[in-house]
């Protein structure tokens, strides 16, 4: 288990959140699939619920706040000012989404899109921090863009937080994982950028992914598929673990992966 104590470093994933249009059908989806323990917010969080492993939070549910907005879970990257880095978003070629503002007191945050359209979320903590227990079966333990122009997403996300890149795989699927910047050559990757060789289906845009770990994939598949959900990618052994990609009951993607013991 990994408990996270203070502020996430700028740059890190720190925070996923789910939007739907059924909160109370996602809480127990999620609950009954990862174990979760879901807390109700304050009546001012507009029906937004944080969910809870081991008395700590690893996620929140809430409902879609937009016309039009697809089911999906959003990927937040840890900043010390989020209006510093939104004002670089454009420059950079990506656009601003949602603003920043205060929510509460828990932090400040806004949402952007990537110059090859994938939605990516700011956070600055305030009383929340982020994520509390992460690479574990049950919590979030890795979030990567997958896209149809890697090198595009990659310069983005380096003039905000000065990402630098270690690419391997085979070259006709390249797979770049990020490193903050100053981190030494040893230092563990935080994110990663993904153009899949066939391309993304059509008319699916770019998106963030979010994983979250389990201690028996094909149980956790299993348990996801009898409550509703679909298996996009069937479990299989990856370098990292055995892995898989869901479609949650109201449409919204996630990952598996198998923690190490």
């Amino acid at each position: 288990m990994s408990e996270h104590d203070g502020r996430w470093t700028e740059g890190t994933p720190c925070w996923s959140d789910l939007g739907v249009p059924d909160v109370d059908a996602a809480r127990t989806f999620y609950t009954e699939v990862f174990g979760w323990h879901v807390e109700d917010g304050p009546a001012e969080a507009g029906g937004y619920v944080t969910a809870l492993l081991g008395g700590r939070p690893v996620a929140g549910i809430g409902p879609l706040t937009g016309e039009g907005q697809p089911p999906s879970w959003t990927a937040y990257l840890a900043t010390d000012d989020v209006d510093a880095i939104t004002a670089r978003v454009t420059t950079a070629g990506g656009s601003v989404l949602t603003p920043a503002f205060d929510v509460l007191d828990a932090g400040r945050m806004a949402i952007a899109a990537d110059p090859t359209g994938a939605v990516v979320g700011l956070w600055q903590a305030g009383a929340h921090d982020g994520s509390g227990r992460v690479n574990e079966p049950g919590a979030p333990c890795w979030a990567e863009v997958h896209t149809r122009d890697a090198e595009a997403a990659k310069a983005f996300y380096t003039a905000l937080f000065g990402w630098s890149y270690d690419v391997f795989g085979d070259p006709s699927e390249p797979y770049a994982s990020a490193k903050l910047p100053g981190a030494p050559a040893e230092a563990d990757p935080v994110a990663g950028v993904f153009a899949p060789p066939g391309g993304l289906p059509e008319g699916v845009p770019a998106y963030w992914l979010t994983w979250f770990g389990s201690d028996d994939t094909d149980a956790t598949v299993e348990a996801a598929v009898q409550r509703g959900g679909t298996a996009l990618m069937e479990p299989f052994d990856s370098p990292f673990g055995r892995s898989a990609i869901v479609l949650g009951p109201q449409g919204e993607l996630f990952g598996v992966v198998a923690m190490p013991a």
